[in-house]
């Protein structure tokens, strides 16, 4: 009988890296319950197959899927690995009541589990590791464990242990069963007697197995104190209890493509993983309500307009339904890509609720919002236009959609370079960003490397006399300032002053001369925003009937564009400050790349809260992190991240002044 019997299905996230063999997981479990007619043989029959997870080579989209196995219902989400859709995995998961980990056989790949399996122990989200294609390991399953145990605040603690011939894996034994099957291809695993090769090896990783879950259990230890046996249903149930506290990470193994130890993940699931209670509690506060539900995912699609993915906390909701401010004009389920209408759904179903304006991914409808999952800070940058200003509004639009599906992305209009960035989660990311919007949204756009917001600054002080006459006929126009340009500290910014007396000017057109200044320090002298100066308008005579506000802002545009070059004006550059997160073998090799950029390590220090972890503080050069975040990967299996944010500015010399300015002026001449 399953396990806490509850209304609506039983959610399962499925998570992990890319290539660890997630769907091909679900298409044999989807096979298996009969959902599906044809067996995945590594080629893709199911999920992601929009046109940007076609040309990547990996999903980067949800996908959800239902089944039905032994009586009861299940629903999949279906998760893409890469890190940088980790944002996408994580409002899924959220939702869900349990998470299984796919992960490959080998111990040196583990390590990028750490902050997924971080991510599942913060939020209190229930999980079990499946190490897929166990038929092509070759090292220990002892080594592995000892990798998970470095990764995982939570004990893992060994299910099943491999049964070897010949060197090559043949079957498996269930530790907590106390029975052997053999492995048979594309088939169910039949029963063995215990292979007496391996029975001390087995005795002693199941004593191991209670000895971990005893911690929690006093009867339990008892009897292993007494050397009396647990009785089999004990056992079970102080497993079930420790997975659905998140005190344990059970962890079994078979391979999704040969359809090996399938059953017996769904029995483990069905028999031990929590129900939709505990993941309620997660996702709302307080009683129950007549209608609430979770946006898990967001889809905006041609026909049907936006569709909020969503786990239902109260209900049921039928089509038409208010859920606080919200009616619902529409109720799907979803196979992969394909949405079929039904007219209500129950408390703990997932359905797309269609039609629900102004509604995001990461929201709770109907009910006061808990905390939800954390949103990731875009690492990687690019410039985005199109060639046809005709197009800009179609670009705004459909980037205004792009957002709403993937809020691991954010836009940016900077107005120091005139440029449009988008932002998000690495290179993978970006490439997705651009063929979503050509094959989504009808818009072809150009990505390039984002320019630096260099800044200017000036060394010294001068006063400065100019005059704006002009006669066109009629009245003419004249201004006419005296104004002192000096230097201020650094991050102080502009400011503006003014020392009239007498009535040189009239008070009216001083705001005028300020409002040139401003105007002109939008490009100093060496063609960049020129920041820290105080300009004090001091003198300057007017005519009563020529002048104007137009002619004094005129004549302080001139009287600051004129004084500025002789400022000794300086080239600033931004600096940031980064805080790297990695693995603490990775240390050395971070604060060698920091260094490699012109950065200036600051400080490192044990991660809080991440055993195994280190953070480096440091200051790089805004120029200098376009990429950083691909290298860093690429250093460390995947596994850092940083954040970062403005500092401060610092005076740029040298070659590299030389080089920025000539690019400055080529962009100028074009």
């Amino acid at each position: 009988m399953t396990k806490g019997k509850e209304v609506g299905p039983r959610v399962v996230a499925l998570v992990g890296p890319s290539a660890s063999g997630k769907t091909t997981l679900l298409e044999n479990l989807l096979f298996m319950s009969g959902t599906t007619r044809r067996q995945a043989n590594g080629e893709r029959v199911f999920g992601d197959d929009g046109p940007d997870a076609r040309e990547l080579g990996i999903g980067t989209e949800l996908n959800i899927a239902a089944m039905r196995w032994m009586d009861d219902d299940y629903v999949f989400l279906d998760c893409p690995g890469s890190v940088e859709f980790a944002q996408e995995a994580r409002y899924a998961v959220h939702g869900a009541d349990l998470a299984i980990v796919v992960a490959e056989p080998e111990p040196e790949k583990i390590l990028i589990l750490g902050p997924l399996l971080h991510m599942l122990e913060e939020e209190g989200i229930p999980h079990m590791l499946f190490i897929n294609k166990i038929d092509r390991a070759a090292g220990s399953v002892h080594d592995l464990a000892a990798a998970l145990d470095r990764v995982s605040a939570v004990p893992a603690v060994l299910r099943h242990v491999p049964i070897r011939e010949n060197g090559a894996v043949t079957g498996f034994v269930d530790l907590a069963a106390e029975r052997a099957w053999e492995y048979r291809s594309n088939d169910r695993s039949r029963p063995i007697d215990m292979p007496t090769s391996i029975a001390e090896q087995v005795k002693d990783d199941r004593f191991h197995m209670l000895e971990t879950i005893a911690d929690f259990h006093d009867e339990l230890m008892e009897e292993l104190l007494e050397d009396v046996k647990p009785p089999s249903a004990e056992v079970y149930a102080d497993l079930s209890a420790d997975l659905s506290e998140g005190r344990i990470m059970p962890v079994m193994m078979g391979s999704g493509l040969m359809s090996h130890g399938l059953k017996r993940l769904m029995k483990a699931v069905r028999h031990e993983a929590p129900g939709f209670k505990p993941a309620r509690a997660r996702l709302a506060a307080g009683p129950s309500v007549p209608l609430s539900a979770y946006v898990m995912k967001t889809r905006i699609l041609p026909h049907m307009g936006r569709m909020s993915i969503s786990r239902v906390i109260d209900g049921p909701i039928r089509d038409g339904d208010m859920i606080g401010e919200h009616r619902v004009s529409g109720l799907y389920r979803m196979v992969g890509a394909e949405f079929m209408k039904v007219s209500g759904v129950e408390a703990g179903d997932v359905a797309a609720l269609q039609r629900l304006e102004g509604v995001t991914t990461g929201q709770t409808l109907g009910r006061p919002a808990v905390a939800g999952p954390e949103r990731l800070q875009p690492v990687y940058a690019m410039a985005i236009s199109v060639s046809d200003r005709k197009e800009e509004a179609k670009m705004s639009e459909s980037l205004a959609k792009l957002i709403a599906e993937d809020p691991a992305l954010a836009l940016e209009n900077l107005q120091d370079t005139g440029e449009l960035v988008l932002s998000g989660q690495g290179e993978i990311h970006m490439r997705a960003a651009r063929i979503r919007l050509k094959e989504r949204f009808g818009i072809d756009v150009a990505m390039a490397m984002p320019q630096v917001p260099y800044k200017e600054t000036i060394r010294s002080s001068t006063t400065h006399h100019a005059r704006y006459k002009k006669q066109t006929g009629g009245h003419g126009q004249f201004g006419d300032v005296v104004i002192e340009v000096r230097p201020q500290a650094p991050g102080t910014g502009f400011a503006f002053d003014e020392k009239i007396t007498g009535g040189a000017i009239p008070r009216q057109y001083i705001s005028s001369v300020e409002a040139g200044v401003r105007e002109s320090l939008v490009h100093g002298p060496l063609g960049f925003p020129v920041v820290d100066v105080l300009v004090t308008l001091t003198d300057g005579s007017f005519h009563t009937v020529d002048s104007s506000d137009m002619a004094f802002k005129m004549a302080g545009r001139m009287a600051i564009s004129q004084a500025l070059p002789t400022c000794q004006p300086v080239l600033l550059e931004p600096i940031e400050k980064v805080t790297v997160f990695v693995p603490s073998d990775y240390t050395a090799k971070v604060t060698s790349l920091v260094s490699s950029r012109r950065g200036q390590i600051l400080n490192f220090d044990a991660r809080p809260g991440w055993p195994g972890w280190d953070q480096v503080d440091a200051h790089i050069p805004k120029a200098d992190m376009q990429d950083l975040i691909i290298e860093l990967r690429s250093l460390t299996q995947g596994s850092g991240t940083f954040r970062h944010g403005f500092d401060h500015l610092t005076e740029l010399t040298g070659k590299l002044k030389d080089k920025v300015l000539s690019a400055a002026k080529e962009r100028t001449a074009h």
